[in-house]
């Protein structure tokens, strides 16, 4: 299948898994490794695929560019800005390293998109998806203020600043009609949950932006 044009796979795995008790990238499944089944749903999707660590030596089984935050610290924000920075393409998708259920359609769908604006972010019932969504390197500017000078490194503070594109329920739906793309897995009882086969672990999507925040 043609690989996507102009957008490179971003895996951020430098979250503190506190929630889990254990690094939740590492998390087995079905033989392979989480951070292993996303590599290798993006590989199949793009030509070029960075994981963003400040813990590299814990992913030397992935055969891809692993990169450091630039801004140590300070959340998904700084992991979004190294993918961007790094990256060869105009564009990146990034995706949290514990999403089981990650949907190729959706994600060439998404990636269709990447011209539309310098932001392309699914919002649902539930909150905006930032990790799982498009950013251009036009977000370079204020992320690059945000982590120096604002308080507030949600990416919310990103979406008053460049240009956005909604993805809505309805369009998502086409593609994944459960939403199951943005099911994360934070805690072990949901790990236990996917394990026995369910698809609606506890807590979905650790960084969900509600929209009023």
């Amino acid at each position: 299948m043609k690989k996507v044009s102009g957008v490179t796979g971003v895996i951020l795995a430098g979250g503190t898994s506190s929630r889990m008790g254990s690094n939740k990238a590492l998390l087995p499944r079905n033989g392979l490794r989480f951070i292993e089944w996303i590599y290798r749903t993006l590989e199949e999707l793009f030509d070029e695929v960075i994981v963003v660590t400040n813990n590299p030596e814990q992913y030397t089984f992935i055969p891809c560019r692993k990169v450091p935050d630039l801004y140590p610290g300070k959340g998904v924000l700084a992991g979004i800005h190294s993918g961007l920075t790094h990256s060869r393409n105009g564009a990146i998708l990034v995706v949290a390293c514990d999403m089981p259920y990650l949907n190729t359609q959706l994600i060439r769908h998404l990636c269709s998109l990447s011209a539309e604006a310098d932001l392309i972010i699914p919002s649902t019932e539930k909150g905006f998806e930032p990790l799982h969504a498009i950013y251009r390197k036009e977000c370079l500017p204020a992320l690059e203020d945000i982590l120096r000078c604002d308080a507030n490194r949600r990416v919310v503070a990103l979406m008053s600043r460049v240009s956005v594109r909604e993805l809505l329920s309805d369009e998502i739906a086409v593609f994944d009609p459960d939403f199951s793309s943005f099911i994360n897995v934070n805690t072990p009882e949901d790990f236990f949950r996917l394990r026995n086969g369910a698809r609606e672990p506890s807590q979905q999507a650790g960084e969900k932006l509600s929209r009023s925040a």
